[in-house]
């Protein structure tokens, strides 16, 4: 008997369409924003509420330095962050590879979904979506917002069988 083929994601563009299930991506929204500081500097309003507060928890704003990951890579465990949204920002220009499956229970393989950023895109994923850790395609610094607490905020899973996340950039 032979093994199952593994199940490949190929990633595609991210659209705040296509991510809406998951979260909300972080773009220049493409429309006039709101004049600030006399005129200076537009303000464009990107999510109204992180969901940070939840059981006495509170915002917590880091800096990932991120190693380039090689492609195929592959996906053996997905975590989730139940309580809170997790923002992944790039600083400068830095594609990454986002993978996701719907907040609630483990996710088999076919329920993950895999997008490719634009370099200038972030994300804000929705509290209880699953994912993979950060996959950096071009190395170099993300700035993270995410809950903080006492208790550590953070579920995982191992999936039944490796996803293979195919993007040839």
């Amino acid at each position: 008997m032979t093994d199952a083929a593994p199940h490949v994601l190929v990633p595609q563009p991210l659209t705040p369409q296509a991510f809406a299930p998951y979260g909300t991506v972080l773009a220049f929204p493409g429309a006039a924003g709101r004049s600030i500081n006399g005129g200076n500097a537009e303000r464009f309003d990107l999510v109204g509420d992180l969901q940070l507060g939840a059981e006495g928890g509170w915002p917590m704003l880091a800096l990932f330095r991120a190693q380039a990951r090689r492609f195929p890579h592959e996906v053996t465990e997905m975590e989730r962050h139940a309580l809170g949204s997790q923002s992944f920002v790039p600083l400068g220009a830095r594609r990454f590879v986002i993978v996701v499956a719907p907040a609630g229970n483990a996710p088999e393989a076919e329920a993950l979904a895999a997008f490719a950023t634009d370099g200038l895109q972030g994300v804000t994923l929705a509290p209880g979506t699953w994912h993979h850790a950060l996959l950096a395609v071009d190395a170099g610094d993300f700035v993270v917002v995410e809950r903080a607490a006492a208790n550590v905020d953070c579920d995982t899973c191992a999936l039944a069988a490796p996803v293979v996340v195919d993007w040839q950039g």
